[in-house]
């Protein structure tokens, strides 16, 4: 029986992984703004964050970034206006009081890497960070249209919590949920290198 993969996967401080988040996302065209890094350092700036890339080698031994995740936490009371409303969109299914939530704000695969567990990888790493910061929650939003995204968190445990229908269906926002603990550990199975910044 073959081995397992292993997945090897990249932590980044907040400046360096801002760079390299803007960088990897201009190759990810589903989405119609990437955001920038000067967006991404505001935004994680001053709260606890996660900055994760996960990479592949190509067959000339060369590490190319293939999927990433960024995640952070978000506080009932928000400053930021797009925070505080995603908190007023979730207080209705999320319990804010004396838990510490997790958001996953951004999160990729590029086309060719998809289905190779790569994300599944970043999630169990993210996961592990989780736990050990203690936080009770991660939660996620979406749209309909990203059936990949969807069916990928599905497997990966997550809970629909909300659904905010669009005029057009395919832009219905979904807002999904997992409960973290130490238990969410024991689920891991995929073997990752990590590389700290």
């Amino acid at each position: 029986m073959p081995s397992p993969p292993e997945y090897f996967i990249r932590e980044y401080p907040l400046q360096q992984g801002a760079l390299e988040i803007a960088y990897i996302e201009e190759f990810f065209n589903e989405f119609p703004k990437p955001k920038t890094a000067a967006e991404i350092m505001e935004r994680l700036d001053g709260r606890d964050f996660q900055i994760l890339m996960a990479e592949s080698r190509l067959e000339d031994g060369t590490m190319v970034p293939v999927s990433y995740k960024v995640s952070h936490e978000l506080r009932a009371e928000e400053m930021d206006p797009k925070l505080n409303d995603l908190v007023a969109r979730l207080e209705d299914v999320v319990a804010f009081s004396g838990r510490r939530i997790l958001y996953n704000w951004l999160g990729a695969t590029r086309k060719d890497w998809r289905g190779q567990g790569h994300f599944r990888a970043l999630t169990e790493e993210q996961e592990v960070w989780a736990v050990g910061m203690e936080f009770d929650e991660a939660v996620v939003k979406t749209k309909n249209r990203y059936y990949d995204m969807r069916g990928t968190l599905d497997q990966l445990e997550f809970d629909v919590i909300k659904l905010e229908p669009a005029a057009q269906i395919l832009d219905s926002k979904v807002y999904l949920s997992k409960r973290l603990g130490t238990f969410v550990l024991d689920a891991h199975r995929s073997q990752r290198q990590v590389t700290r910044g």
